[in-house]
């Protein structure tokens, strides 16, 4: 087995001024790809609307107990879809089922009459609503009209007496449905919140803060709260990952795709942050630089017969589910690595043009070209909106980091889309 992947070397001592500067920089670019409030209403109007609709539909009478989201939408996580021909976001649905529910789908055939009647459901719903329903392996996926899409998956209940996450283990058709696989997505959003609430440790914290001050008063948009910033670390860290990997991939080619998967991304981020945030650190940087470095320590490497490599990560509510099994290709962990280099050297790039003060078209170019055109849109419109109002109040705007305050959208009081 391989256990040191990747080497690390030392780095340079950061200013706390410029680790504030990036980090919020950081946060700006994340929310310039999160939903809109118009969006995230249209979301939460959809999958109402569809869980509704399975709730009291026939096939699943007596079965359905429950329409949740999971993955990025349940992590607070959600990132603007590679695909860059639609403005619409994606979000994940399980249509959880009874424990008795099992009883109707043993056998060879019972995970694909299953997948049959959420496909039949949901073909219903779609005609009804004028909405496009594609099949996939494993689940269902409605195009909704404001450009987003819903992956609708079944799962039936399934606990574990003795696993972490246990009381909510679930199993999903697999992908030749033949038979059920290990799942647990409300397990996993247990284990990502437990890793998110870690406060992290800053050395430095007296010293941070008082940048974060002097940026605020040299903005004219006030900064977030420290600690609302804090407690949004993971999740910051992993859009920021995923951002990187859509600009980096591009748009997924039929076939050809050799990006890594959001939940590989997002498991080897908590982990990491698991083990560095409760680490000294002097600023939220240096943490995240050592956790996107320390990352692809976090999967197991089996050196196989032949040459090539075995991945195993698993799932940390569903030991049976790898979560690498998707990586497991000598052209995939290669991209993966070049990808990972990528990061970093982009990451010490944009660094480097503040911590040096390189000025705006240089500090705009190194963001366009890891986080992509729209992420360096929003940089330079704020800048230029902050210049404006500043000029109107004869002040001098300091290069830099914007962040709008954060927007929440009160759920409907019903229980489909519980926790």
């Amino acid at each position: 087995m391989i256990r040191e992947p990747v080497t690390l070397p030392q780095r340079p001592r950061i200013s706390t001024r410029s680790s504030a500067r990036f980090f919020h920089l950081v946060d700006a670019i994340a929310r310039a790809h999160e939903p809109t409030p118009t969006q995230l209403a249209a979301l939460e109007r959809s999958y109402n609307s569809t869980g509704e609709f399975l709730s009291a539909c026939s096939e699943f009478h007596g079965d359905l107990i429950q329409i949740h989201a999971h993955g990025s939408r349940q992590l607070g996580t959600i990132v603007r879809p590679r695909d860059g021909s639609r403005e619409g976001f994606d979000i994940d649905l399980i249509a959880r089922l009874t424990p008795e529910a099992r009883r109707k789908y043993e056998g060879d055939r019972g995970p694909a009459l299953l997948l049959d009647r959420l496909h039949g459901a949901l073909s219903r719903y779609a005609e009804a609503h004028g909405l496009q329903l594609h099949r996939w392996e494993r689940c269902a996926t409605l195009e909704y009209a404001e450009g987003m899409c819903a992956d609708i998956a079944p799962v039936i209940d399934a606990p574990l007496l003795a696993a972490p996450f246990g009381d909510t283990h679930g199993l999903i058709p697999d992908r030749e449905l033949r038979r059920f696989d290990s799942t647990n997505p409300r397990g996993y959003a247990k284990h990502f919140d437990l890793a998110a609430a870690i406060s992290p440790n800053f050395t430095a914290a007296l010293r941070f803060s008082e940048a974060m001050d002097s940026v605020t008063r040299a903005d004219v948009t006030p900064l977030p709260d420290a600690q609302e910033v804090f407690d949004r670390l993971l999740c910051r860290l992993v859009q920021l990952l995923k951002l990187h990997r859509n600009v980096g991939f591009g748009v997924v080619q039929v076939g050809q795709d050799m990006a890594p998967t959001s939940v590989f991304l997002t498991t080897l981020a908590a982990m990491a942050y698991a083990v560095e945030a409760p680490q000294p650190h002097e600023s939220p940087l240096e943490l995240l630089l050592d956790i996107v470095e320390r990352m692809p320590l976090h999967f197991e490497r089996i050196s196989r017969p032949d040459g090539s490599e075995q991945w195993v990560l698993p799932n940390p509510s569903a030991p049976k589910d790898n979560l690498a099994a998707s990586m497991n290709s000598p052209a995939r962990q290669e991209a993966f690595f070049f990808w990972h280099r990528r990061l970093i050297s982009d990451l010490k790039r944009i660094l480097h043009a503040i911590e040096h003060h390189e000025g705006m078209d240089v500090l705009l170019k190194a963001l366009e070209a890891a986080f992509g055109p729209r992420s360096a849109g929003a940089i330079q419109q704020a800048q230029a909106e902050r210049q404006s109002v500043s000029r109107a109040a004869g002040r001098v705007t300091l290069i830099s980091s914007v962040a709008a305050a954060p927007i929440s959208v009160p759920a409907r009081s019903h229980t489909y889309f519980g926790r």
